[in-house]
């Protein structure tokens, strides 16, 4: 599979990583069998969060990976926290916080937490989940020091849904390079896009919602995790077969069967097409979605198709 670089670094890893937010609903058979897809398919990076499942699908991941015999140092093993959770506000294998808590007792507290879940001495990478208006930047300069230290985070990725602002607040208080920022993106989710191709407008799709995150990033050498990339909304469903995208996914079966793959593969092709060094990460725990949309990462889009998928979702250029 096609690699991605990690940031700025030498660190390099699979184009596509699994995310195992909904493991928690699968028997440790059926993760397992899940895990050992990727692995088949050539994925070697797993994502999670401390409050996916509140726990339990980092439970069943430390599990799986045990029943598999996949060796640790064979994977890269990412995981975020920084969320404090409210049990009685959930959806699905999501639960919403009541409140953000980048203090150093809290980041300490939900790293040991991780690891003791998932069976594991260490992460390779760790991610503070969504920014906190709180934050006192020198309390998460003290936990990752000390993490480090421990040997327990060999990485600190970086964040997840940080504006650049926010991220720079983060990095001139760290000693340790931050590498990734975790954001939505999808062929129904382009907002990053749609405001650089609308400079100068003053349509919809000319308004900056997050301060250059697309620009920024690319300017940082910073490895951008594309979440739900199947989705549009947060919750509304995924654009694969649906009705209302039936352009998009006419035009997506047609370039599927060009490069021998599915609707799920040009999506994810889509993604990678894009030179701001992304990296997939899929939300799917059903093995033949994750073989499929795997492949997809040794699919190279021509510019004219990366455009013609553009517009059959519903775009335009100005």
């Amino acid at each position: 599979m096609k690699q991605v670089k990690m940031g700025n670094t030498n660190w390099t890893a699979s184009a596509v990583a699994l995310g195992i937010m909904r493991m928690e609903a699968l028997s440790v058979d059926d993760a397992t069998k899940s895990l050992q897809t990727a692995v088949d398919a050539g994925i070697n990076f797993v994502d999670s969060a401390d409050i996916y499942g509140m726990g339990k699908s980092e439970e069943n991941f430390g599990q799986a990976l045990k029943q598999s015999g996949i060796a640790r140092d064979k994977l890269f093993i990412q995981s975020k926290g920084g969320i404090v959770t409210d049990p009685a506000r959930s959806h699905g294998s999501f639960v919403f916080g009541q409140r953000y808590d980048f203090s150093k007792q809290h980041i300490l507290e939900a790293v040991d937490g991780i690891l003791e879940r998932m069976q594991i001495d260490y992460l390779d990478s760790f991610l503070l989940h969504r920014p906190d208006p709180l934050m006192e930047p020198d309390q998460i300069a003290a936990a990752f020091d000390e993490l480090q230290m421990a040997g327990k985070v060999r990485h600190f990725g970086g964040v997840s849904n940080f504006n650049p602002q926010q991220f720079m607040l983060v990095q001139e208080a760290v000693s340790q390079k931050l590498l990734i920022n975790q954001l939505q993106f999808s062929i129904a989710h382009t907002g990053m896009v749609d405001f650089g191709m609308h400079t100068n407008m003053k349509d919809e799709r000319s308004i900056d919602h997050d301060g250059g995150l697309l620009e920024f990033a690319r300017r940082k050498g910073l490895t951008i995790q594309a979440w739900s990339p199947f989705q549009y909304g947060m919750f509304e469903g995924t654009f694969i077969d649906s009705p209302k995208y039936q352009e998009l996914n006419d035009l997506l079966a047609k370039l599927a069967e060009k490069y021998h793959t599915s609707k799920n593969g040009i999506a994810v092709a889509w993604i990678l097409r894009h030179p701001a060094n992304m990296q997939v990460l899929l939300g799917t725990m059903t093995p033949e979605h994750i073989a499929d949309s795997a492949a997809g990462a040794d699919i190279e889009l021509t510019k004219q198709e990366w455009y013609d998928v553009y517009f059959a979702a519903g775009n335009d250029l100005p």
